[in-house]
């Protein structure tokens, strides 16, 4: 009965032990398969959200030329008005100037018959003859000139010069008429045409509250995405803080005058602020050979192991461009050539790419050297159709960090330009 007693005694003690050394392994077994469902939630919503955003940018690159489109009917429309203006103004100048050309005329015919009159009555006088009256009209004339056969002469020239001024008169009256017809002709087009401008605006400020709509949703998943990337980045002990970040680009933007906002937004479509960004190491990442070369140099020179360190995979679209560095992707021959400049910023000898605050100064200081610092915008030719346009130098800028193609103009650098406004939400 005792041995029975002591083997219940020994089988409880035994499944206490058990449970006491199995229940931190079940425990560890629990939290691994929650913190792998969290990652799987967050990558899952991550991808979802990228997604939205993509949609979003689609629609708004939509609007956008819809807004383009319509400003360019705006253009040519304020051109027809300026140049019906310009008419008007130039036809308003003309009857002004008629109206004077005829002034002159009356002014001239009158000065002619005043004329007529001295030498009527000179003539009057010089036959001992007093004019008994003086009239204006052609038949007193007549009347008056036939009396005598020396002022047949005289009768003829001036009624020949007073009708040919009239009809000089009576020309300039019925063009003034004509000029005043197509003034009134092109004030119903300028009138027409500036409401149909007034239509085209009205259009286009709907079109631009819809773009203005879609950058503030396209914003807040932007935030949202940064906000599940940092999740994500927690949950794999891989992120920085949101201080870390913001003094990083604020100490890069006092040594080169980046803008912060931009320098959040190529962080953010970088890396998402990820120190260890990248999904393969030296072996699979396809570099090239010189690449390879200067990332063993720099991985040495840091004392780690070449082999292990996280790098960008290569990319279907850009052939051996895997190997990109740390929070900035940075390549290692890239890297190579700001590296002094970088050391001279942060006082790290030997800048580390794998560290924030060398990773974003390294950014800060090559897109400074492409421009991103200078104001107005530059010419450029489109990379997806070869034709002339200007960009703000930011745009230029990241075009040249992420490599010149179609896909850098159409959407790597606006897209940065969407996410830089995320930095005030640090």
């Amino acid at each position: 009965m005792i041995l029975k007693k002591k083997k219940v005694i020994f089988s409880l003690s035994a499944i206490f032990l058990v449970g006491v050394f199995l229940l931190p392994f079940f425990s560890f077994l629990t939290i691994k398969t929650a913190s792998g469902a969290d990652v799987s939630d967050t990558e899952s919503s991550i991808e979802k959200t990228a997604k939205q955003i993509k949609e979003e940018m689609e629609k708004k690159a939509r609007y956008e030329s819809d807004v383009q489109r319509l400003q360019g009917a705006v253009n040519s429309t304020q051109s027809v008005i300026n140049q019906t203006a310009n008419v008007i103004e130039t036809t308003e100048e003309t009857i002004s100037r008629k109206e004077k050309e005829v002034e002159r005329i009356e002014a001239s015919i009158e000065k002619q018959k005043d004329i007529l009159r001295r030498l009527i009555q000179e003539s009057y006088y010089n036959y001992n003859q007093p004019a008994v009256y003086f009239v204006t009209g052609s038949d007193n004339f007549s009347q008056i000139v036939s009396t005598r056969d020396h002022l047949s002469s005289l009768k003829k020239k001036v009624v020949m010069m007073v009708d040919g001024i009239k009809e000089s008169q009576s020309n300039l009256e019925k063009e003034k008429e004509e000029l005043e017809g197509k003034k009134e002709e092109h004030e119903d087009i300028l009138q027409e045409k500036q409401a149909e401008k007034n239509s085209l605006v009205s259009e286009k400020q709907v079109f631009e509250e819809k773009v203005a709509e879609k950058e503030a949703t396209i914003g807040e998943l932007q935030q949202k995405m940064n906000e599940l990337r940092n999740d994500l980045n927690r949950i794999l002990g891989k992120s920085y803080d949101t201080g870390e970040i913001k003094d990083a680009i604020k100490f890069a933007n006092k040594v080169t005058g980046v803008r912060k906002g931009f320098l959040f937004g190529m962080l953010s479509m970088e890396s998402g602020g990820n120190p260890l960004a990248g999904n393969c190491t030296y072996t699979d990442s396809i570099m090239t050979t010189a690449r390879k070369k200067y990332f063993k140099q720099i991985c040495d020179e840091l004392d780690y192991n070449y082999k292990k360190r996280p790098v960008s995979c290569a990319s279907k679209s850009y052939p051996g461009s895997g190997g990109a560095m740390g929070a900035a992707q940075f390549m290692s021959d890239t890297w190579m050539g700001y590296k002094s400049k970088i050391a001279s910023a942060t006082g790290n000898n030997p800048p580390d790419p794998w560290d924030l605050l060398d990773g974003v100064v390294a950014m800060a200081l090559k897109l400074e050297n492409d421009g991103a610092t200078e104001s107005g915008k530059v010419s450029i030719k489109n990379p997806c159709n070869g034709k002339s346009v200007k960009v703000d130098w930011e745009i230029y800028a990241s075009m040249k960090y992420l490599g010149w193609t179609c896909y850098g103009y159409t959407n790597y650098a606006p897209g940065i330009q969407s996410l830089a406004k995320g930095y005030d939400n640090l």
